[in-house]
């Protein structure tokens, strides 16, 4: 998640829409059974104090070379309070204030850095150099902000655990950060073109030893990078749109390049699909269209700049300018297929999926044994979807499984008061989504996925992060993030899904879909937790004692251990809670419902992202998003991870110290 996600920074941002949202809804059912354990009226406006207690140890661990994942400066913090009521056997850490630049994780665990920003992948990849960065350069080299992280097990089908290839998003660049002497609102064609082979992806293979300790394959035939110009294609009912067209490529289908890469997902068959989110802000000049033209007012939806943009992109790059190429921009907003074991593989942007502001793809098979995939519109008032396949899974075909996508029906969901839910299909020629109300084909919708869940009246959220299936358990847990703007004048009130005004914090609801089934169409649902300090009246930790959990806020992305508990990755703590992002963990089911404890505390400036284990759950990655944010080159608020300029976003490993289960250990 980017820090123009909550900054306004002459972003154009759009809440009009005819959404349904329970502020106009007579009746608000706020007395669900979730509260009746212990949250405030929901009207209310919370504000809360910070809790800031400092590490208590500290330990420097010397670096080694790029290619081994090099122990990272960091603490060991010292209990703060008992174990959870479940299996856990770590003890939660105290949270970190917003100043602290080293990393914290419970003692008896190491966590060390395996990929930094500017890393070489290839053979004939450079050196990162800072003073001599080149386009062609980053595109050998690892991207910038890190966001997902997909461990996929080599050889390809197996389940291994020592040895993978990881996929991580990379989703936007930090400029002031990167070159030194840049100025902002001026870059150089030379900063722009590196920033645009910064963003996209990486696929690069990895190893553990003995000892538990990662490194990466600086040679290996699957090491590559997607960037924003790289070679791609687009399927699905959207494919053929007028809109799609531009004057370099007539056809619509000659994509070039993949933008603000969020989260993700694995499928079932073993590719990536990788979330595009925030690409509103990389196009400009929207006020250069003449107001009767159509694309206006669906681009202005979708928030792209009526000026110029922040990054200055369209000053050397027609491609980025509204006025000069109104197509462009219909070209991303995507969830892009890749395949990680085949670096020929052309990339597809998969339309079914629909186009929005995309924070992750998660995948689950159903009973029948369709594909359902679950999405969110990460912006104020958006949606939460899911697409459903019509065509089944057939395990070890991987090419007919990748033609999935193409089939099937995309749905937005509606949260009914008495905790029940649709799924609302977006289907052209049904209901509202007809030519009468400006739909001309599928593909117009799916184009248009904002307007068409408007006109069905789906239900307004606060900023839908990742959204993912339990293995264990078969629920969904949904993230919202948070949402300032619920409640102010002008704006859709409280609702029972959305239930704080002036929403800080954020909260995670808990879906079940009727039968278990993740193709239903119908489902119940739950708060399970309202972040944020504890000792608030608002908060909510699905019933549990909240003398004895950790403050937590802005959560973010999501995974699940073997044993079906929850982790969350927060973004937004610094300037919520006045402290540094984080991962949580938490049991869903059991006598330690509830019982969130902080695990990983990160570094000033920074978000944490893209929490993934492997197979065995002997090892975690994390993303370190933007550490140092906030400062510049020349004034850095942050040194990570080697105690240098410049400060690089990087992939971290860790593990338990006797080669245990992490959380177990």
């Amino acid at each position: 998640m980017s820090i123009y996600d909550d900054q306004e920074k002459n972003i154009v941002r759009s809440t009009e829409g005819r959404g349904e949202t329970f502020a106009e809804i007579m009746q608000r059912r706020i007395n669900r059974r979730s509260f009746l354990r212990g949250t405030a009226t929901a009207s209310a406006v919370f504000m809360i104090s910070a809790c800031s207690q400092a590490p208590s140890e500290t330990a420097t661990v010397p670096t080694t070379a790029p290619a081994t994942a090099a122990p990272t400066t960091a603490s060991t913090a010292e209990p703060t309070m008992a174990p959870a009521a479940s299996d856990f056997t770590f003890s939660a850490i105290a949270p970190s204030p917003s100043t602290e630049d080293k990393t914290v994780v419970p003692a008896g665990y190491t966590v060390a850095t395996l990929l930094r920003w500017g890393d070489p992948l290839t053979p004939d990849a450079p050196d990162f150099d800072v003073n001599n960065q080149t386009a062609e350069a980053q595109a050998k080299q690892f991207g910038y902000n890190c966001d997902f992280i997909g461990f996929l097990p080599l050889p390809e089908g197996s389940s291994a655990s020592d040895k993978g290839l990881l996929v991580v998003n990379h989703e936007y660049t930090n400029p002031e950060l990167m070159f030194p002497g840049y100025t902002p609102g001026d870059p150089t064609q030379e900063q722009v073109d590196v920033e645009i082979e910064a963003h996209g992806v990486t696929v690069v293979e990895i190893q553990r030893n003995a000892n538990g300790e990662w490194s990466y394959n600086k040679g290996s035939k699957y090491n590559r990078r997607l960037t924003g110009t790289t070679p791609m294609t687009i399927s699905g009912p959207a494919a053929d749109h007028e809109w799609l067209k531009t004057s370099a490529d007539p056809t619509g289908k000659d994509i070039r390049g993949t933008l603000n890469n969020c989260a993700a997902g694995k499928t079932p068959w073993g590719t990536v699909i990788t979330a595009e989110e925030n690409f509103h802000q990389y196009f400009a000049n929207l006020d250069g269209l003449p107001d009767d033209d159509p694309r206006k007012a669906v681009h202005k939806r979708y928030g792209i700049p009526s000026e110029a943009s922040e990054r200055m992109w369209e000053k050397y790059h027609d491609r980025f300018d509204a006025t000069k190429e109104p197509n462009e921009s219909f070209r991303h907003g995507w969830a892009v297929e890749l395949d990680p074991y085949d670096p020929t593989m052309k990339p597809v942007k998969r339309t079914w999926l629909g186009r929005f502001r995309h924070e992750a793809q998660t995948f689950a098979v159903t009973p029948s044994g369709r594909v359902a995939v679950y999405t969110g519109d990460d912006a104020r008032f958006e949606y939460v979807y899911k697409f459903v396949t019509n065509g089944t899974y057939k395990p070890g075909d991987r090419q007919a499984n990748m033609r999935l996508m193409d089939d099937g029906m995309l749905y937005v969901a509606k949260f009914n008061d008495d905790g029940t839910g649709e799924w609302l299909p977006l289907e052209f020629g049904k209901g509202p989504l007809t030519e009468a109300n400006g739909f001309t084909s599928q593909g117009d919708v799916l184009i248009k996925t904002r307007q068409a869940a408007d006109a069905l009246g789906a239900t307004k959220m606060d900023r839908p992060e990742d959204i993912e299936p339990n293995p264990v358990n078969q629920k969904v847990y949904m993230v919202m993030t948070n949402n300032t703007d619920r409640g102010k004048e002008g704006k859709p009130g409280p609702d029972a899904a959305n239930p704080r005004a002036e929403n800080k914090f954020g909260h995670i609801i808990e879906v079940t879909e009727d039968g278990n089934d993740y193709a239903a169409t119908t489902f119940t649902w739950e708060i399970f937790m309202l972040c944020g300090d504890p000792e608030d009246d608002s908060t909510f930790f699905a019933g549990f004692d909240k003398s004895k959990v950790s403050p937590i806020a802005t959560p973010d992305n999501i995974t699940f251990d073997l044993k079906g508990n929850l982790w969350i990755a927060t973004d937004g703590q610094p300037g919520t809670l006045k402290l540094n992002d984080g991962l949580f963990a938490v049991p869903v089911e059991g006598p330690g419902r509830g019982h969130l404890q902080q695990f990983f505390a990160s570094v000033a400036g920074s978000e944490v992202c893209g929490p993934e284990f492997t197979p065995d759950n002997k090892s975690l990655f994390l993303a370190i998003q933007h550490p140092g944010e906030g400062g510049t080159f020349e004034e850095p608020v942050s040194n990570w991870p080697d105690g240098t300029q410049p400060v690089k976003p990087s992939v971290i490993a860790i593990r338990a110290n006797n080669g245990g289960v992490i959380g177990q250990a």
